[in-house]
């Protein structure tokens, strides 16, 4: 569904009955029906969350083992909106989807989730993701995902070299976790140090602006999300739900990469298209 850009699982099962490739590859054979959607539904609250992440992180670490294991990681968080209307009574919750919370969302505000995610800067794979309400702070996130990514590149004998992301997480709490590059927020006091300014113009060091020019990679990550892997158009309703649905997205970047490594094309991994035929 996520490679193809199906949208519903009604959708799903009507491809399943007539497109040949599909039926070869979900071993359906001959005049055999595809799965109804309850197969695939109940499938797909049996993984649950917990083990697609395991596979997520299993990818990752036999992908790593092929590269440069010393990452740069880059934090940032991309908003998933909520299938919900705010509740009338109290319009930060939502009406039908309990777990859902106003946060921003770009220059506004909006109801729904954020997929805050730490992504390694040479092969651009998720090493850590989580998911939380919209309104929970990138710094509350932040460390977590540090620790993540640092579990899982010390099984490839890797370590976090440096931390890249942008000022909503400046903290000292942050920087206190390895070498970092973070612009100082405007309330914070430093000489020396990369700054942002309204027009989103930076300032500072040369040596830390060369490194801060690496953040754009895990916004590229977040568009092919978005564009290619469907994490732009959410159906489902709960934390938990939702984290499935987000993994779902992120495992086809793991995907991606591991086919193209296979192919023996890696330059294509950063091609979600070429795939998606």
């Amino acid at each position: 569904m996520r490679l193809k850009g199906i949208r519903s699982l009604r959708e799903l099962t009507r491809i399943l009955d007539v497109d040949r490739r599909l039926r070869h590859l979900c071993l359906i054979h001959g005049e055999q029906r595809g799965y109804p959607r309850s197969v695939i539904s109940r499938f797909t609250k049996r993984v649950g969350a917990e083990v697609l992440q395991l596979i997520i992180e299993e990818k990752v670490v036999h992908l790593l083992r092929f590269r440069a294991r010393d990452a740069d990681v880059l934090l940032d968080a991309s908003f998933v909106k909520a299938r919900s209307i705010r509740h009338p009574d109290n319009p930060r919750t939502a009406y039908s989807d309990p777990d859902a919370l106003v946060g921003r969302n770009g220059r506004g505000y909006d109801l729904g989730y954020k997929l805050h995610v730490a992504v390694d800067h040479r092969t651009m794979l998720p090493l850590a993701s989580i998911l939380a309400p919209a309104n929970d702070n990138e710094k509350k996130q932040a460390p977590g995902l540090v620790e993540k990514a640092r579990a899982l590149l010390s099984r490839v004998g890797g370590m976090v070299r440096s931390i890249v992301a942008d000022s909503q997480i400046s903290s000292r709490a942050v920087r206190s976790l390895a070498d970092s590059v973070i612009p100082y927020a405007a309330n914070q006091a430093g000489e020396g140090v990369l700054r942002v300014d309204r027009r989103f113009r930076t300032h500072g060091p040369p040596e830390l602006l060369a490194e801060y020019h690496k953040r754009p990679l895990v916004e590229s990550v977040f568009s092919w999300l978005k564009t290619q892997y469907g994490l732009i158009v959410n159906n489902v309703r709960r934390i938990g739900c939702v984290s499935v649905y987000a993994l779902l997205s992120l495992l086809c970047v793991v995907l991606v990469r591991e086919a193209a490594e296979c192919l023996g094309r890696p330059d294509k991994a950063v091609s979600p298209t070429f795939f998606n035929v």
